[in-house]
């Protein structure tokens, strides 16, 4: 089991359609076992699990989104999905809590077996209107993995529902980097992040909150400025489909 890190870097957005645009912002995201999370909270003075805390993770953010276990909902998305034997060992990557305040755009769960092979990745995506999905994902041996998948669930209101999505990962180690581009094989939008890890200490998670403070509400500000810019140079806004979606759609490697 490795010790909780920090994977700190840069995530860029580049909008390939008409009006296009192109931004990045630095972020970080904890990356943590999902049985050392009770551990790592009773040996940190600034790290919380489901109580308030400077930073937290709480499991009502994730997964299910009721409060209960993550582990049990990923085995049970794993069993459904015929991967039960890369439920040994889970390690979800995400934006915590800052101060209480959550919004994660997408947190991943890296599914290995008892071998220590990496065998699934669980994209957990997010959008500003408050739902969620999942893309579960099969991750064929090699390096980089590519994945592919289905959109079902609608992320920006400056897009339809058109295309699905290429995953493009390595897996996480010193260093992680991941890019998902939407709308394959004719691009709309790539996000990408490029990100660097290190063990997350007090003291390191300390400065990540000092260097970048409030950062899930910076995301979120951010995810709406660019959307407002994007509206005025001329893009088509799309209200939601009233069509629901199911909680986890399962992709294919690419």
């Amino acid at each position: 089991m490795n010790p909780p890190g920090i994977y700190a870097g840069v995530l860029r957005h580049v909008r390939h359609v008409k009006p296009r645009r192109a931004f990045a912002y630095r972020l970080w995201m904890l990356d943590i076992d999902l049985d050392a999370i009770d551990d790592f909270a009773a040996a940190s003075r600034v790290f919380c699990h489901n109580r308030f805390g400077l930073i937290a993770l709480h499991d009502r953010d994730h997964g299910p989104r009721d409060g209960s276990a993550l582990r049990p909902w990923v085995e049970a998305a794993l069993d459904d999905a015929g991967l039960s034997a890369f439920a040994a060992r889970i390690r979800l990557i995400t934006i915590p809590r800052i101060l209480g305040y959550a919004f994660n755009p997408i947190s991943f769960y890296v599914c290995y077996d008892r071998e220590g092979r990496l065998g699934a990745v669980l994209h957990q995506v997010k959008n500003t209107f408050g739902d969620q999905i999942g893309y579960l994902i099969p991750a064929p041996a090699g390096s980089p993995i590519r994945q592919r998948a289905a959109k079902r669930m609608h992320v920006s209101p400056l897009f339809d529902m058109q295309g699905g999505y290429e995953f493009t990962l390595t897996p996480p180690g010193r260093r992680f980097a991941i890019r998902i581009v939407h709308g394959a094989p004719a691009p709309r939008l790539t996000a990408s992040m490029a990100l660097i890890r290190r063990p997350a200490t007090d003291a390191a998670l300390l400065r990540e909150v000092l260097r970048m403070p409030l950062l899930p509400l910076k995301i979120i500000a951010a995810i709406h400025w660019q959307a407002l810019l994007t509206l005025l140079r001329g893009a088509t806004f799309h209200r939601e489909p009233k069509d629901g979606h199911p909680p986890i759609v399962r992709g294919d490697p690419a």
